[in-house]
């Protein structure tokens, strides 16, 4: 066998090895080093070594000892995946959002499972108005007796139970609000805050033109991820809330875009 040859073939088993990877990351939202260079048969550092390569081609983030899925044009969770993912910080991020409500009428809730978690957490002893694309977000509001639910029409998409396209956007034109709870796939210093459809790009959008102030809340995993659309900026927000797994250092780089960064 030549060196060519040789060459390629080593080539193809490492394409696949990272195939491999990813799809185990994608199946369980989350690849261990050690426990996938037993698996694969290979040295932790050839694993590390497939993860640095990954990440450069924006499939995951890496993190101590492994590495997240990115979320991309062609790969979304179900909402159904993500309720069992990092459920104890997404349950403070939650709450520490909320308590951010201040004298706010008026809420966007934006679609996925922590807003969803923000809207349970907001007080139910005054009167709010929530616009929501957000089915399962409308259906747990709705029976709250000084909460009116607004909710915007359009295409219902399965894997996030949310309506999305002109629809939904035209609607949200119309109002005036006075806080935004914003969620996003990805969140970087450099990209800004992305999602990987345009039809939910565009919802997200509109409610950054209409909303007075704007808060972002995910968990450190989505700093530094990079999806497909582009729809806000850091510096558009007035508080990032995301947990403490996001170093202190990485909190005050993007604090210096503009926004309040709380680590809960």
């Amino acid at each position: 066998m030549t060196d060519a040859v040789i060459g390629r073939t080593a080539v193809a088993e490492g394409e696949e090895r990272r195939r491999r990877i990813v799809a185990s990351a994608r199946r369980t939202g989350f690849v261990d080093v050690t426990a996938t260079a037993a698996d694969l048969g290979v040295s932790k550092e050839t694993v590390r070594r497939d993860l640095s390569v990954l990440e450069r081609r924006g499939l995951v983030r890496r993190t101590h000892g492994g590495a997240y899925p990115v979320e991309s044009r062609g790969f979304e969770t179900t909402l159904e995946f993500r309720t069992g993912m990092h459920v104890a910080e997404k349950a403070r991020i939650a709450t520490a959002a909320a308590e951010l409500l201040g004298d706010a009428e008026t809420v966007f809730i934006d679609e996925g499972y922590t807003p969803q978690l923000i809207a349970e957490a907001l007080p139910d002893d005054r009167p709010l108005t929530v616009i929501t694309a957000s089915l399962i977000t409308a259906q747990g509001l709705a029976t709250r007796p000084k909460v009116t639910v607004l909710l915007l029409g359009g295409r219902v998409r399965g894997r996030t139970m949310a309506t999305v396209d002109h629809w939904a956007a035209q609607m949200l034109s119309e109002f005036v609000i006075d806080l935004a709870y914003v969620g996003a796939n990805g969140i970087s210093r450099e990209h800004g805050l992305t999602t990987s459809d345009p039809t939910v790009s565009a919802v997200k959008r509109q409610a950054m033109r209409v909303s007075r102030r704007r808060i972002f809340s995910g968990v450190y995993s989505k700093f530094g991820a990079v999806s497909f659309c582009r729809f806000a900026e850091a510096r558009s927000f007035e508080t990032i809330v995301t947990d403490t797994r996001l170093s202190p250092t990485e909190a005050r780089r993007y604090a210096l875009l503009g926004p309040e960064v709380l680590r809960v």
